[in-house]
């Protein structure tokens, strides 16, 4: 009769040499910090400060209004885009080529700065008024983001719009659905599978290039308030790590949003859903309990 096999485990000795050089750098990274010239002290002292709050609310104000603009303003783009019609296709390339290939920060200069080249904003009978007046830092903020958003997210759209098997459209057709329609109640709901998870990132992106309209509208988001706190307090690095904080604290609120609502479109497209982070906390539970009364027996 043959002796048994005798399996001996791989010794993954690289696992445990990368594992040490990585805790080796956190450590000399932690200790630089720890031993650095920083009052940390001050970070919650103001983390709570009215103006503080004020430029949260602000930077969640535009980049929530933003997306907005530039959610509605992508689709129909999109939809001009994979049009038939060669003006609207050729207009709606045009707009996402331009957009696309300038910078944001460039743009929101533009925007903010108009009324040197425009004195006056005149829509006819409809409104007619000082650009200066017209142009605030929350007008510019808004539609320098907006604007930029929506030929990105036009993309992002045309591409789920695309993902969707051509035989969708073809039937809703034969059913007497209008294109519109068919658009409305066919493609655009199996295309959020494909839309969403981008999205949610450019949302996530929009909530710190927002910062960014501090320096080129003058809009008092939350940098801008802890900057100034930072320049009359002399604490500028403490109140950099401050205004750091708060935009980890809302990408991870926004982030668990997003995975809550990827997971809905995700039913119908995979058989299993994903696990919510509690459920995985229950299973790791679950499974320790379990290896730990099998070690006991």
């Amino acid at each position: 009769m043959p002796d048994a096999i005798k399996a001996i485990p791989v010794r993954h000795y690289g696992r445990w040499v990368s594992a040490v050089v990585v805790l080796a750098l956190l450590g000399l990274l932690v200790n630089a910090f720890a031993s650095a010239n920083v009052h940390y002290s001050a970070i919650p002292d103001y983390l709570f400060d009215s103006t503080v709050i004020s430029g949260l609310g602000k930077t969640v104000l535009i980049s929530v209004l933003s997306m907005v603009l530039g959610l509605a303003l992508g689709i129909v783009l999109a939809v001009m885009r994979l049009s038939k019609n060669p003006v609207t296709s050729s207009v709606s390339w045009l707009y996402i080529w331009f957009f696309r290939g300038t910078p944001v920060y460039v743009q929101l200069l533009l925007w903010f700065n108009l009324a040197l080249i425009f004195p006056y904003i005149n829509l006819g009978p409809i409104y007619r008024d000082e650009m200066s007046d017209f142009m605030t830092p929350f007008m510019a903020a808004l539609l320098g983001l907006g604007l930029n958003e929506a030929a990105y997210m036009s993309e992002i759209v045309r591409a789920g719009i695309q993902s969707v098997d051509e035989g969708q459209t073809e039937a809703a057709h034969a059913l007497g659905m209008s294109q519109g329609r068919t658009l409305r109640r066919i493609v655009l709901p199996q295309a959020m599978r494909v839309i969403v998870p981008p999205t949610g990132n450019e949302f996530i992106n929009m909530l710190k290039t927002s910062s960014l309209a501090a320096s080129a509208a003058q809009y008092l988001e939350l940098l801008r308030s802890t900057s100034d706190i930072g320049q009359t307090t002399g604490a500028t690095v403490e109140m950099l790590f401050l205004a750091a904080t708060w935009y980890l604290i809302l990408t991870s609120v926004f982030s668990v949003g997003q995975f809550y609502l990827e997971r809905h479109y995700a039913r119908g497209s995979l058989r299993t859903l994903p696990l919510t982070p509690f459920q995985k906390i229950k299973k790791n539970l679950a499974s320790f309990s379990r290896q730990s009364g099998g070690v006991s027996a």
